[in-house]
């Protein structure tokens, strides 16, 4: 371990939001094949590692959430050991600020900032290559998680291909108290028979390249808004459009709703304007953020 182990690390576990999100069909064992443009943003729970006596010990600020092997972070933690076949010994504190049952990824974040924070503690025993096959154990939006950015995700989220980063904005996220358990949205779009946007895809892409916003945000789609079509956030996107955001989209599985702004001061306008006007709904205001560097 290099010479950071005798204290705390703080690492960044960045939130997702989906830009795009197709399904292209299923794989013989059962797991869904996505096609998915996603993009890091700086909304962020703080997963702090410290050296422990023995073993793997977990404390998260939300105390509902499991702090034992079915939690993503401490899966995260066991795999990370057993590759590097070093013995476990640390204490993981989560300090929780992405919302649950989002679509936003705050248990994979979770997992990729242990994956690379031990890596990092530990003086790099495994390659990047390693920790994405770690990742894929854990979840579909687990790799995804370990590299940021703005990527192209697709197999079951562990086929990446990075692309030009999403040009500076301001972004509002708004959840509604629904929240989306992931198997009941996927058993929604299963029984619906819903095209593929491969033009739209291609115009988002298109607009990346070109560092067009505006082309970015009238590109967004995401199936599982159309197969679930949740009047909670039809409300949120009918009183988002007030605020004429560039573009207002569902992300993932649900029920968080992000809306892209030319500015953070428009972002920020509008989640305020909202917080006051809807209490019950959680607001965030976050800037979009690269792909981690790496070591």
């Amino acid at each position: 371990m290099n010479d950071d182990h005798s204290r705390p690390c703080a690492f960044d576990a960045p939130a997702k939001i989906n830009l795009t999100l197709d399904m292209t069909g299923r794989r013989a064992d059962g797991y869904h094949l996505l096609r998915t443009v996603m993009q890091t943003v700086d909304l962020c729970d703080t997963v702090t590692l410290m050296p422990g006596e023995d073993g793997i010990r977990l404390t998260l600020s939300d105390e509902t959430l499991p702090a034992d092997e079915r939690n993503t972070a401490w899966k995260a933690a066991a795999l990370f050991y057993e590759a590097s076949e070093l013995t476990p010994a640390v204490d993981i504190l989560i300090e929780k600020r992405i919302p649950q049952q989002a679509g936003m990824a705050g248990g994979s974040a979770d997992a990729a900032a242990v994956l690379r924070g031990l890596n990092e503690l530990y003086d790099y025993p495994l390659t990047e290559s390693v920790l994405l096959m770690l990742a894929e154990k854990i979840g579909a939006d687990v790799p995804f998680c370990v590299v940021g950015g703005t990527q192209l995700a697709e197999g079951i989220g562990e086929v990446l291909t990075p692309l030009s980063d999403l040009p500076p904005m301001g972004i509002a996220v708004i959840k509604p108290p629904v929240g989306v358990s992931t198997a009941a949205a996927y058993a929604a779009m299963d029984s619906q028979n819903l095209p593929l946007h491969t033009e739209k895809e291609q115009g988002l892409l298109s607009a990346l390249e070109a560092g067009d916003a505006a082309g970015v945000a009238a590109n967004l789609f995401n199936v599982f808004d159309d197969a679930l079509a949740l009047p909670e956030v039809a409300e949120v996107k009918s009183a988002v459009a007030a605020f004429a955001p560039l573009g207002c989209q569902m992300t993932g599985s649900g029920s968080a709703v992000f809306a892209l702004f030319s500015s953070e001061e428009a972002a920020t306008a509008c989640a305020d304007a909202l917080a006051t006007e809807h209490p019950e709904w959680e607001t965030f205001v976050c800037r979009p953020t690269k792909a981690f560097s790496k070591a």
